[in-house]
């Protein structure tokens, strides 16, 4: 669906903002309260306008046949705003021109994403993100060399690496066995790109080398993490993690997983080991996945030779020879995709934020935002962008949690109330303990056989027995069960848990200590199953 035009009578908006920008102001001019109040409403009426017209929008970029009669309308008010201002005695026509500013901003970023579905990121920060902390500001290289690495559209990166048998080499695994990773992790990518690609930018890094990395390290899913202990979109280590402010946060969350501090740690250490390296890419990578002690003792040892020269190369273990090529492949694809025959997918990314209607769980809103416009859904978007949330864990109504323009117009439709709503709480919430049948006692009839028969005359000619009245006898108190242990395995979560032991989780939850929403829990950690039938 195309992108309105912002038009005034058929002027192109920019224009007109140029042409009333030269219009003489009215400061010298005396205006009383009545043209004040006048004045205060052409305001009011332009900035209901915008928001009206940023509404229209979210509707547009969601397939929603009402965005485009909304966002005319809302570019008529405009106009009628215009020329009531020309009109209107003490209107200052330039304090309207912030307005048409944003306007042409948001125009041009919602072309762009129907084009080409890349959103033009702004490096606002997303609303759902108070507990992101920033300890490394002072990071900025020297202009001249951040002005080459930035400089992407002319592939000036090109020029900073070599082009050789093992980055062709690189290539070819991307675009072969590894072509589904190489998307994903495009895909993922983009809906991070908002929150990631602005701490490299000022950084003075290429936009190519962050993704690179990210596919081989992650594939872009936020939650990784390896067997040695890494984890996080860029793989830290613990230990690394900590010297550039990552780690548990005290709230059971590790930061490690947050992708703008992980994008905001991961520049600052490779700018760290670019100074040392003379700005060697290909070593600077090499100290990243291989050990900077590693890197620069090599660098020492072999002054002036490059990664690829065999003394050099061979002081690295092979996974690091392996990494090196593949990440440069990636950004080489990054930068040259139709060169190779790939399209990549096109992704709608404008960063927005959802305030939850009620109470749901990542998995809900998975099923009920469908996977309109995307191949896989949107649960993996949902996950990075939120990543405090487990995927089971339910999240409290009134919650403002990250989102796109797109995912917030399919939970708009879909979610807060109606047949597909209902489904997805219903499918959420089905038990499978439900559906195993436990037949109650039988009854059973017909002849058995009881042995000897004692005649009636000797029954007769027993004795008779008084009754007595029953004792009652207290009900014995049933013993409290103890507490059983249980250790966590690796992926499992508090939910999964307690489904496996039919556990009551705020139970569960408060006897081992542990906070909602996240109820974090690591591989290894004893819990009590206090709380569970099972």
């Amino acid at each position: 669906m195309p992108v309105p035009v912002l038009l005034v009578r058929g002027w192109p908006l920019l224009a007109v903002a140029a042409m009333l920008s030269i219009v003489p102001e009215a400061h010298a001019q005396r205006v009383s309260a009545r043209d004040k109040a006048k004045v205060e409403a052409l305001d009011q009426r332009m900035t209901a306008a915008e928001k009206r017209y940023n509404a229209a929008l979210v509707l547009v970029n969601n397939a929603d046949p009402k965005g485009t009669n909304e966002a005319d309308a809302a570019l008529e008010d405009m106009e009628d705003v215009i020329s009531a201002c020309v009109a209107q005695k003490g209107c200052v026509v330039s304090n309207l021109l912030p307005t048409y500013k944003r306007l042409l901003k948001s125009n041009a970023d919602s072309q762009q994403d129907n084009e080409d579905g890349t959103a033009i990121a702004d490096g606002t920060l997303l609303e759902a993100d108070p507990d992101h902390v920033g300890p490394l500001a002072a990071d900025v290289p020297e202009a001249a060399r951040a002005a080459a690495l930035l400089n992407d559209k002319r592939h000036a990166f090109d020029t900073m690496v070599e082009y050789n048998p093992a980055v062709q080499a690189g290539i070819r695994r991307w675009l072969t066995d590894m072509r589904p990773a190489l998307l994903t992790s495009y895909e993922n990518y983009q809906n991070l790109r908002a929150v990631m690609w602005p701490e490299w930018e000022k950084r003075g890094l290429p936009e190519a080398l962050l993704f690179g990395i990210m596919a081989k390290e992650s594939n872009g899913r936020v939650h990784a993490s390896s067997r040695a202990g890494a984890a996080g979109l860029m793989q830290f280590m613990p230990a690394t993690g900590r010297r550039f402010g990552l780690g548990p946060d005290g709230t059971g969350f590790d930061t490690r997983f947050d992708a703008r501090s992980a994008a905001e740690a991961s520049a600052t250490y490779l700018n760290e080991r670019m100074r040392e390296l003379n700005n060697s890419v290909e070593l600077s990578l090499a100290g990243y996945n291989g050990g900077e002690g590693r890197a620069i003792r090599v660098f020492r040892q072999y002054p002036g030779q490059g990664f690829w020269t065999d003394s050099v190369y061979n002081q690295f273990p092979g996974e690091t020879k392996d990494y090196v090529p593949m990440v440069i492949a990636a950004a080489w694809i990054y930068l040259h995709p139709q060169q190779y025959g790939v399209e990549f997918p096109k992704i709608s990314a404008q960063p927005a934020t959802i305030r939850l209607a009620k109470s749901t769980t990542i998995y809900e809103l998975t099923i009920c935002l469908g996977s309109a416009g995307t191949r896989d859904g949107y649960m993996r978007a949902l996950r990075n962008l939120n990543p405090r949330y487990e995927a089971d864990g339910w999240i409290p109504a009134g919650t403002t949690i990250n989102a796109t323009t797109r995912i917030a117009g399919l939970y708009n439709r879909f979610c807060v109330s109606g047949p597909r709503a209902d489904l997805a709480r219903t499918l959420i919430t089905a038990d499978l303990n439900a559906a195993i049948v436990r037949p109650t006692a039988v009854s059973y009839t017909g002849n058995v056989a009881v042995g000897s028969v004692v005649p009636v005359a000797q029954a007769q000619a027993m004795p008779a027995v008084t009754p007595v009245a029953p004792v009652a006898v207290p009900a014995a108190k049933p013993k409290a069960k103890p507490a059983r242990s249980y250790k966590v395995g690796k992926g499992e979560t508090l939910g999964r848990i307690a489904a496996r032991f039919q556990c009551d989780v705020p139970t569960l939850a408060r006897a081992n200590g542990l906070k909602a929403p996240a109820y974090s829990l690591r591989q290894g950690q004893s819990i009590k199953l206090q709380g569970c039938d099972k």
